[in-house]
């Protein structure tokens, strides 16, 4: 745990090195009435400490159901903002403003306006991990666990724009045979696994199943056991009589799936560059530290003008509802 001089959006506080900060953190949710929504991906502290650890859109929703006044999200900015479209009223806190996407930062709100300009007769269909402005362009929200389904539930004849994720969107596409439209975005989380070292750590463990995020690029997830969304990938180990497992996604669900079933044995599929993991810096940002503070001072507020609110969300209810009639 560090210690010392923090700088948390607006806050420069030295913190007392004695304190027991999870204590404390759980002296503010119930002073404050607040709820900590932890993505999956968020170091170990951090998820022993939150009410509720999942998926973005799952963790917005639980937001949603609980009467508390305060959200604070320890993910990254789109699914702070994500929480503010599904709770408007209630007042959302993101421990780092910094705390940005790779893959939503490919997907500039100008530059997409004008390439869905060049195809006026199409249906834009984005995935939930992009900015409120992007998902205000879009007609469809999706998630990496409905998103075939969602693009086979349409007429056959209809055109569509998948954004941001251009791996997620050629996996759906060659899963529905349609043929998609894709905005050139990606993770960059997702996209430095190594096959070459990935190749040689299956000879190591022979009887390893192998499972991968669709985020991740086509050569990876040719040679998958198993492709899901993040929940998807853990409920698969939890299941899954094998006793190993290489897992090609942000190495912070392993926390859960050790978690889950303590017995097996889980490894991080290696990248491309000389780390030992696949960590993603931006959902790093947030620490235990600039949590309490972020509780503390109310500090940094996530603010999303109203009719943005409006329209970001519309998308977000069509692929809600069409979910309950999927019955997803």
């Amino acid at each position: 745990m560090n210690t010392g001089l923090l700088t948390n959006g607006f806050l420069d506080v030295e913190i007392d090195p004695s304190l027991n900060i999870f204590e404390e953190i759980k002296k503010l949710k119930r002073e404050k009435n607040a709820i900590l929504l932890a993505h999956y991906y968020q170091e170990n502290d951090i998820q022993d400490v939150a009410d509720f650890i999942g998926d973005s859109l799952g963790l917005s929703q639980q937001a949603a159901k609980t009467e508390a006044d305060i959200i604070v999200f320890a993910g990254v900015h789109f699914m702070a903002e994500t929480a503010k479209i599904i709770c408007p009223k209630k007042k959302v806190l993101l421990p780092d403003l910094k705390a940005g996407c790779s893959l939503a930062d490919s997907c500039p709100p100008e530059k997409f306006s004008a390439f869905k300009a060049l195809y006026p007769d199409h249906l834009v269909i984005t995935y939930i991990n992009c900015s409120a402005e992007i998902k205000a362009l879009s007609d469809i929200i999706c998630t990496s666990s409905n998103a075939i389904q969602i693009v086979n539930s349409l007429p056959p004849d209809q055109k569509i724009i998948f954004a941001p994720d251009k791996n997620l969107g050629r996996y759906v596409s060659e899963k529905t045979g349609r043929s998609m439209v894709l905005w050139n975005g990606s993770c960059m989380v997702h996209e430095i696994f190594s096959l070459e070292k990935i190749s040689k750590l299956k000879s190591r463990h022979p009887g390893a199943k192998f499972i991968a995020h669709p985020e991740c690029e086509k050569h990876i997830l040719d040679i998958a056991d198993f492709i899901g969304s993040t929940t998807a990938l853990l409920q698969f180990t939890t299941k899954c009589a094998d006793q190993e497992f290489i897992v090609a996604t942000e190495t912070g669900i392993i926390h859960q799936m050790q978690k889950a079933s303590p017995q097996k044995l889980f490894i991080p599929a290696p990248p491309t560059n000389n780390c030992a993991c696949n960590d993603c810096p931006h959902m790093k940002l947030n620490t235990l530290e600039k949590l309490y503070l972020c509780l503390k001072y109310e500090q940094p507020e996530l603010i999303i003008a109203p009719d943005l609110i409006e329209h970001a969300r519309k998308p977000i209810e069509r692929m809600l509802d069409l979910s309950a009639k999927l019955g997803l």
